[in-house]
């Protein structure tokens, strides 16, 4: 602060004894720089041009003088407040803009959960932002199969909504059931067409048969899901793979066929989940999710998601939160 003061009194100095005025300004404009770097207010500048005019005891002309400093430095905090302003407008507005896409996204990517007499179905999803880029469908198809799919945008904001929009249209425009292979690959197209080159999208697809309890999958580069095997009390985990969407037309997708049996679990989640951070900046050990699961496998899985979301905000580092999606789908008697 001392040499701030300094600094000042030199330029007060110099109005006093210099002719050449525009010299004098363009040091004024670098001292208001460096002071609004420093965090210094006007009044802090005022005060000191009042306490060294007194010592200097200068006349009313001089006094007048040294007014053409702190006109200069004032005036450089008045563009300053004004930049603020225009900042705080602008945010003001993306806010605004970030609300609406964020009631849009509620209300195109509201999905119903699907009622069948032999599975249950939990799930949750929840934004770390206003805006999501996780997404989840579950369809329905009247057939006696679902389709469901759990998908993460490699993006965020408004972008990433859109394409989450658009993905959901593309799965409920088909209309009837067909196999994830066949699914992703359409999908894909979709993807690769309509989406921004630098956004990609995984997701992990799913077909459930009602009548032979098959599951029936395919994944474009999303998380690994899981079986839980209620005989065995084992994890397996569905090894299918394939690449993100958005990448190449011509990409085609491996489909995995599993057996679900009498209280198993089929659990698939999104990055969010599995990349959870704990105050440390350690990752949250998948081991510790799945024994978390093995304890509440007598529940509804809509209790089991609840359960772990709120185990994982327990533990999660909150400045380093992602979007979060757990589906949970139990087969029962």
């Amino acid at each position: 602060m001392e040499a701030f003061k300094n600094q000042y009194k030199a330029l007060i100095d110099e109005s006093l004894h210099t002719e050449d005025t525009s010299d004098l300004i363009n040091k004024c404009e670098g001292f208001t720089e460096e002071v609004i770097k420093k965090d210094l207010l006007p009044e802090d500048i005022v005060q000191i041009h009042k306490d060294y005019i007194k010592v200097l005891k200068l006349d009313e002309t001089q006094i007048l003088k040294t007014f053409s400093v702190l006109k200069e430095i004032v005036k450089g905090f008045g563009y300053s407040y004004k930049d603020y302003k225009q900042l705080v407008d602008r945010m003001q507005y993306h806010d605004k803009e970030i609300d609406l896409a964020s009631r849009l996204q509620q209300t195109m990517l509201k999905t119903d959960i699907p009622q069948f007499d032999s599975i249950q179905i939990g799930v949750i999803s929840v934004a770390a932002q206003k805006v999501s880029g996780d997404y989840f469908n579950l369809i329905d198809h009247k057939d006696g199969t679902m389709s469901f799919a759990v998908a993460d945008v490699i993006g965020k904001g408004i972008p990433a909504a859109l394409a989450m929009s658009m993905i959901k249209f593309g799965m409920d425009s088909y209309g009837h059931s067909q196999l994830p292979s066949d699914g992703l690959k359409r999908l894909n197209r979709v993807v690769e067409k309509n989406v921004n080159q630098n956004m990609f999208v995984t997701m992990f697809y799913g077909l459930y048969e009602e009548l032979n309890h098959l599951l029936y999958c395919s994944s474009a580069g999303h998380e690994p899901g899981y079986v839980y095997r209620a005989e065995t009390e084992d994890f397996e985990e569905i090894n299918v793979r394939g690449r993100v969407l958005g990448v190449s037309q011509q990409t085609r997708y491996k489909q995995q066929e599993i057996p679900i049996y009498v209280d198993d679990l089929v659990i698939i989640f999104t990055d969010g989940v599995t990349e959870v951070r704990n105050e440390a900046g350690d990752f949250l050990d998948k081991q510790y999710l799945l024994d978390m699961i093995h304890k509440y496998k007598h529940m509804h899985p809509q209790d089991i998601v609840q359960l772990l979301y709120e185990a994982i905000l327990k533990i999660q580092n909150p400045d380093k939160r992602d979007d979060l999606t757990i589906l949970i789908i139990k087969r029962v008697n």
